[in-house]
């Protein structure tokens, strides 16, 4: 006699249960608690269509169930059938007022909407009714972000925190608006009650450790970032952090070791082996530093800062054409970095490279790097190609952001002996004087000949310049 699956003593299961009944076509009664947990299940795992015939199934047999109905409404959110979804918990809201997942369903529905204000006065009303006020806190806060109400945004994570001393997704919410507010001073004290009611909170030391290495207060920092490691021996961030520290307190082979220790605790990242050949450079290890530059490479070719730092090791070396060969892979990577084009103008200037300085030059002062610097090679490349109308011109560009400023006034002085204004040139050149008069002596390459003119000559011996 064939068997029965459904009498079978083994079968113990709802889900089980339920998928057999859907294989056989037997219809079977399951309570509503099974219901909810069949329910729960398909869309946990993302299993919609059964979630509904689940649903439906179970309307079928308990029609008057709060919570099944409850969970339609979630799949109708889910399916962004949002009118409907409303319409249902509007129905629920009448016949349990008090019933907080029916509030916080509606509260979803409405911030889908981006009627956030009025998710928030929902999210309000259950806060009096609900069992888990940090869920709700947490919600709150959310939506205070999306109306960029930072302060109630706040004070909601800080209740969620106040409740919840494990819940760090909100901890790091607190401080993203306390930074946002620009309030360094409050999120330190914040910081620190956390750490009175919790010693072993390492998410806290951490974020408390980045607060001081921004205030430069570096042994704080250092500090910080030990404990958090106490705390949680395998937290790699905090061994980053505590490496970042130790690099600007000058300690590289320290910073080498902590670097180290991330590499054995999770997978290499390009980050940890740059650092380390940034420490190594430093040391005065250079093919160590090279060694490990190129680890970094392997390990993410994409990443921009590894091919500038190759680039700049070369430059120290005095090897420009492969620097210009490494800047290039930067730039390649992200054509709007007015950095990657300063050094790109740098290196072709040391290369003779005079028209390729100078498109590199414009490149960077119009993605906005007007730098003193920028400003001045750019000059210095006209003049040399003696092209002194345009050097006249980025000398009055110049001028408007550096209205006083010594390099530049004497730049004005060459270029306009250059161009036979004699009378404009010995002006401005008085002016270098007034404002640095080394200024003249520092630059005397840019222009040898007007410098023995014997008009200039007076002009620095009455200023008592020998050059």
């Amino acid at each position: 006699m064939k068997l029965d699956p459904f009498q079978h003593d083994d079968f113990n299961f709802p889900i089980d249960k339920f998928e057999m009944m859907l294989k056989t076509n037997h219809v079977l009664f399951f309570d509503l608690a099974e219901f909810e947990n069949i329910v729960v299940h398909y869309m946990d795992t993302g299993k919609l269509v059964l979630a509904k015939k689940a649903l439906k199934m179970g309307l079928d047999q308990h029609p008057l169930a709060t919570n099944l109905r409850l969970l339609k409404a979630e799949v109708l959110v889910l399916e962004d059938k949002l009118t409907e979804a409303v319409e249902l918990l509007d129905e629920l809201k009448l016949l349990e007022p008090t019933n907080d997942e029916v509030l916080l369903l509606i509260a979803s529905v409405l911030s889908k909407k981006d009627e956030h204000e009025a998710a928030i006065n929902i999210l309000n009303q259950a806060l009096k009714f609900t069992d888990e006020a940090a869920d709700v806190y947490s919600m709150l806060g959310m939506e205070y972000l999306f109306i960029e109400n930072f302060e109630k945004a706040k004070q909601a994570y800080m209740s969620c925190v106040k409740i919840d001393k494990t819940d760090y997704t909100a901890l790091y919410n607190v401080i993203y608006c306390f930074d946002f507010l620009n309030q360094r001073e409050q999120a330190v004290k914040f910081l620190e009650e956390v750490i009175n009611e919790n010693p072993y909170s390492e998410i806290a030391w951490h974020q408390l450790g980045k607060l001081y290495f921004e205030n430069n207060q570096l042994e704080k920092a250092l500090e910080a970032f030990e404990y958090a490691i106490i705390s949680d021996e395998y937290f790699v961030g905090a061994y980053l952090e505590k490496a970042k520290v130790l690099e600007r307190l000058n300690r590289h082979k320290e910073a080498i070791d902590t670097y180290s220790i991330t590499l054995q605790l999770d997978d290499p990242t390009a980050f940890a082996y740059l650092r380390i050949g940034k420490c190594y450079y430093a040391l005065g290890q250079k093919q160590k530093a090279l060694k490990y530059f190129k680890q970094a490479v392997h390990e993410d070719p994409l990443m921009d800062k590894i091919w500038l730092a190759l680039s700049d090791f070369y430059i120290k070396e005095k090897s420009f054409k492969q620097a210009l060969y490494y800047i290039n892979k930067a730039i390649n990577i992200d054509e709007e970095n007015v950095l990657y084009w300063k050094h790109y103008a740098i290196i072709n200037q040391e290369l003779g490279n005079s028209a390729d300085s100078a498109y590199g030059l414009k490149k960077s002062l119009n993605l906005g790097n007007f730098e003193i610097e920028v400003w001045l090679l750019q000059i210095n490349s006209f003049i040399q190609e003696q092209n002194y109308q345009e050097a006249l011109i980025a000398c009055q560009q110049a001028s408007d952001f550096f209205p006083v400023n010594a390099e530049i006034s004497f730049r004005f002085s060459g270029i306009y002996y250059q161009l036979g204004q004699t009378s404009k040139a010995i002006d401005y050149l008085v002016k270098t004087i007034q404002l640095e008069p080394t200024c003249v002596e520092v630059n005397r390459q840019l222009f040898p000949e007007m410098l023995l003119d014997q008009h200039v000559v007076n002009v620095l011996e009455k200023h008592h310049i020998k050059l």
